[in-house]
């Protein structure tokens, strides 16, 4: 079975249950739905008609918060309970938004330069490489457009238990292939998938390849200094579990010129 229908799959069990992910939009968030969006100012004031992609964020919430912000929403996600969830809630709220059936890596009913604003949330680990993401991404963002993304770091991918002591251990190579294995340290994994690790040359280095520029980079807080030794937010006090990126589309012209420039010599005479 590919990765794509394991996780297919492991998200269609995990929407169908009690689960964070699977939680949609409440009412107050609704209220305000670009305060809960966008924490940091990084979306324009006026969201109004802006074509924007929820990226593998089927679920019922981020799609439905953009949606009441006024954008023009599609919603892309490998799972198809996940996108029933997003069409309930649209019914139900008498909002339109669009859902496609796709993996992150190949949307084919997406045309390009489409979209304003693309929001993915924690997702790219369940892919075993990240550039084909990225360019997909870059292909279907208008010139100037907008990416915000958050990312599992890879050291915390790397961490396999805890010893005696409450430490945790490194015990996944940095530099490795194929799917992660199976640990005993389950904090920040989700039951089911496959996940893989991603460097920082690909998570950082591969956007920059695709075609975006970076204009913020934030990792958000999961540490309690109050958290019992058990809870992730003990975890999060050793191993920041995230990375979130701002980064802009650059214009097409532009990248085609720093392709066609001269590259640097590696030898001086």
């Amino acid at each position: 079975m590919s990765w794509r229908e394991k996780n297919r799959q492991a998200w269609n069990k995990i929407a169908g249950g009690d689960n964070q992910f699977a939680r949609v939009a409440t009412d107050e968030e609704c209220s305000h739905p670009q305060k809960i969006l966008d924490g940091r100012g990084w979306l324009p004031p006026d969201m109004t008609g802006k074509k924007v992609l929820c990226l593998a964020s089927g679920g019922g919430w981020q799609s439905i918060l953009y949606a009441m912000t006024g954008a023009d929403v599609t919603v892309v996600d490998i799972s198809d309970t996940m996108l029933e969830l997003d069409r309930r809630e649209a019914d139900r709220r008498g909002l339109k938004i669009r859902t496609v059936r796709a993996s992150m890596d190949d949307m084919p009913e997406l045309v390009d330069q489409f979209f304003d604003i693309v929001h993915q949330p924690v997702s790219t680990c369940y892919v075993p490489k990240l550039l084909p993401v990225y360019q997909e991404i870059a292909r279907v963002t208008k010139d100037g457009g907008l990416y915000i993304s958050q990312h599992k770091q890879p050291a915390s991918l790397q961490v396999t238990r805890r010893n005696a002591d409450d430490h945790f251990i490194i015990g996944v190579e940095y530099y490795r292939e194929g799917a992660l294995p199976k640990v005993a340290d389950t904090s920040y994994r989700e039951g089911g998938t496959t996940e893989y690790l991603h460097r920082w040359e690909e998570l950082v280095g591969d956007l920059c390849v695709a075609g975006f520029l970076i204009e913020d980079l934030r990792e958000p807080l999961r540490a309690d200094r109050t958290a019992p030794v058990s809870s992730y937010k003990y975890r999060g006090r050793f191993l920041p579990p995230y990375l979130r990126m701002k980064a802009r589309r650059r214009p097409r012209a532009d990248a085609q010129d720093a392709e066609n420039e001269p590259k640097p010599s590696l030898w001086t005479p």
